[in-house]
């Protein structure tokens, strides 16, 4: 399919957060970059924080960031001082991704300490850096982050005198430019010169832009004779948030998926006090639109996943809500000219999908922000209607336009629904 190029007309500059937040069509909108699990009484405090100060709509994103809409421009400094007297920390600043799986046995490092530390050196170094410039710490263990990309990712690997972390630039974890490997001592160091090296380049700067322009030669001399020239570890296979994960100790976590990434602040809060009351101690925002909680007694994980079902959250990765992504859409977006979730809703409850990941994105706009990635289909909300596109994405231009209410039939009848047994 070919298609129209609206990169530099719809690209944004700036992501939401807690101290700058996002104006959208039901208010304003504020993102949170999890420092780590939170405790289930914060996360509760945060649900009712967020029907209060907000319109009560949660979500989590693709990468696993925390979203609260329909803020005001005096509630959202409110929203402010309840995180903080909360204990939650907004992740302000460069955007810290690390390990999503608190206490996961095969991790060979404590990402989250790791990326706790590394927010600090970044704050203090008061790089200028373009708002999406971002970080991966990948502990190396069951539940990685191969799938996100980044402008810098380290991955800690195994080797003979302990623990090292491979460094790459940009990319996801099979298309990162590899650097080498440095110590867990030398890491934050390391992260912290090869941003230098970005933000010397203009507050609009990517790495892989420098990469291109200057290549390895510029980051590898900032590291001098930290980096150790190794290959990179081999690319792991995907894995599912949604599900159950084993802990030490015969003890559980488990991962609820978010339909197309949200909920209502009361539903959450209600799954929350349920984990509680099965002594779970913590929630994490997680990676494909999935919230962790644990641990758990192996006696307490069918109950969750049977309360979850209950709430209308996903509880395993066959989910056909899990195979299509949808943006807020209208009227909750004030770009949307389609109700895009309403949509992928309806289609979800016939929807049998053949194969495997993403097969559907339902997008408000020609932005694509839910998913800038090619789909199988797209449907576009359109000034001429609803627009669809094959193999292509949001910004491509459409082959058929329907009316939005004909969208569930003309999904179905560009053959992405196929029989469960094909």
């Amino acid at each position: 399919m070919s298609g129209r190029d609206t990169r530099g007309e719809f690209a944004r500059g700036a992501c939401p957060s807690l101290l700058e937040p996002m104006e959208t069509g039901d208010g304003l909108l504020v993102r949170i970059v999890p420092a780590g699990p939170m405790k289930l009484k914060a996360l509760a405090g945060l649900c009712t924080a967020a029907r209060t100060h907000g319109n009560g709509t949660m979500e989590i994103s693709a990468r696993g960031n925390l979203q609260i809409r329909g803020l005001e421009p005096n509630t959202a400094p409110l929203l402010a001082d309840r995180l903080v007297a909360l204990g939650i920390d907004s992740g302000d600043g460069v955007p810290v991704l690390a390990d999503p799986l608190p206490g996961d046995p095969s991790a060979l490092i404590d990402a989250n300490a790791l990326a706790t530390e590394l927010r600090r050196v970044l704050a203090a170094s008061r790089l200028v850096l373009a708002p999406k410039v971002s970080v991966i710490v990948d502990g190396g263990g069951r539940l990685h982050l191969d799938a996100l990309t980044a402008d810098i990712r380290v991955r800690a690997v195994s080797a003979a005198d302990g623990p090292r972390l491979h460094v790459a630039l940009g990319g996801d974890g099979a298309t990162a430019t590899p650097l080498g490997t440095v110590t867990p001592d030398e890491a934050c160091d390391a992260v912290s010169c090869l941003l230098a090296v970005i933000a010397a380049h203009g507050p609009g700067a990517r790495g892989a832009d420098v990469l291109q322009s200057r290549g390895l030669a510029a980051f590898r001399n900032a590291l001098q004779a930290r980096i150790e020239l190794e290959p990179p570890p081999p690319t792991r296979l995907p894995v599912a948030m949604v599900g159950t994960h084993s802990l030490e100790g015969d003890l559980y976590a488990v991962g609820i998926g978010l339909a197309f990434g949200h909920t209502q602040a009361h539903t959450l809060k209600a799954l929350t006090e349920i984990a509680r009351v099965h002594n779970a101690l913590w929630a994490m925002p997680a990676p494909d639109r999935t919230l962790l909680l644990g641990p758990f007694q192996r006696t307490s994980v069918k109950t969750i996943r049977d309360e979850a079902r209950r709430l209308d959250f996903a509880v395993v990765a066959a989910d056909p809500r899990r195979r299509i992504v949808a943006c807020p859409g209208a009227p909750s977006c004030g770009s949307g000219l389609i109700a895009s979730r309403r949509l992928a809703a309806e289609i979800a409850e016939e929807a049998e999908f053949a194969g495997v990941g993403i097969a559907l994105h339902v997008s408000g706009c020609a932005k694509g922000c839910a998913h800038p990635f090619p789909a199988p289909l797209t449907v576009i909300g359109t000034a001429k209607g609803a627009g669809l596109v094959r193999h292509s994405t949001a910004r491509a231009t459409p082959s058929h336009y329907v009316n939005e209410a004909d969208v569930a039939a003309a999904v179905d009848a560009f053959s992405v629904c196929e029989p469960s047994d094909a």
